[in-house]
């Protein structure tokens, strides 16, 4: 079996594909790519199966070694694959050879970029999945983020894509200077004053450096206040604190009144801080990208505005889809 050697790992990556799902209920979140349209558009330029596994880079990108003939594809943020010192293009199908090294230039306009691979990483499927669950040490290489030497074994795959293949510019990520991300309000909105709820929808937050897969906080030195309300039975004396709750993908919080933080789908499936909002399917792909110290806004959509959007967001997938076949 082909496999590919970790020279260096980088500093997050991680082996992930399109999540593991029915397993939230016993305290398992969805987990695989944060960016899903980027992830499923590197497996359509391979040809591959939509939901093999690739490699999710976050920041600063690994060193890879081939031990076969393969092709790979780099979506996502911008970063340049560098095939044994020779500089090739991101978005594009690229060939590589056995023995040669894959390396890279510094991640620019994001935050993530994906490594998708001929043949998808064969690791083992846990409970549905091949991605990876650190918290709960499942899944993935070993349950965890690449180390140096780790040696990831490659799947079979029984055609080769047509080298310099390259994804339309529609599917490339463009990060505005200041981005805006839809929220639509609840659970837990009515504990916030009309004060605290304005000022979020009117304020621009940065992306703090406590960004992970987990959950972004987003600081800008901006206090949340809470009405004047009993709190129920067993939710503790701090307003911010809700009976032990689950927590939908991208729901906000605001700890003890602090930076809001939005949960993402490696977060924990639940506990005690209330819920003012909720980040809409079609924007988290874009909330994964955002680098630390980006700027953010956020919206407020109505449910219907945001069931629109997924609809628009559907369309485009099945034009990248399109493009690809």
């Amino acid at each position: 079996m082909a496999s590919i050697k970790v020279i260096k790992p980088g500093i997050a990556t991680y082996v992930e594909d399109s999540g593991r799902y029915g397993y939230y209920h016993l305290g398992i979140p969805p987990g695989g790519a944060l960016d899903q349209m980027s992830y499923k558009a590197g497996n359509l330029l391979l040809g591959n199966d939509i939901n093999a596994a690739a490699l999710e880079i976050s920041l600063m990108a690994p060193e890879l070694e081939f031990d076969s003939k393969c092709y790979v594809a780099i979506t996502g943020a911008m970063i340049e694959p560098i095939v044994n010192g020779e500089k090739k293009e991101c978005y594009t199908v690229i060939e590589i050879n056995a023995g040669d090294k894959l390396t890279f230039g510094f991640l620019r306009g994001g935050a993530r970029a994906y490594i998708c691979v001929s043949g998808g990483i064969d690791v083992p499927v846990v409970m549905g999945s091949r991605s990876t669950y650190p918290l709960g040490g499942i899944g993935g290489y070993k349950g965890r983020k690449l180390e140096a030497g780790d040696v990831l074994p490659v799947g079979n795959f029984s055609h080769n894509p047509k080298v310099g293949r390259s994804l339309d510019s529609e599917f490339r990520i463009k990060l505005e200077d200041t981005e805006t991300i839809r929220v639509v309000m609840g659970l837990q909105d009515y504990k916030l004053t009309d004060e605290s709820v304005e000022q979020l929808f009117k304020d621009t937050f940065n992306v703090s450096s406590e960004a992970d897969r987990s959950g972004y906080r987003f600081k800008n030195g901006a206090k949340f206040k809470y009405k004047n309300l009993p709190q129920p039975f067993g939710a503790g004396s701090n307003p911010s604190n809700i009976p032990d709750a689950c927590y939908p993908v991208g729901s906000m919080q605001a700890p003890g009144g602090n930076e809001p933080i939005v949960l993402l789908r490696d977060a924990p499936s639940g506990g005690g801080f209330a819920m003012y909002c909720t980040v809409i399917s079609s924007d988290m792909d874009k909330l994964g990208q955002l680098p630390p110290n980006h700027k953010v806004r956020f919206q407020k959509v109505s449910m219907d505005e945001a069931l629109e959007a997924r609809k628009v967001y559907s369309a485009k997938y099945e034009r990248l889809v399109k493009s690809l076949a």
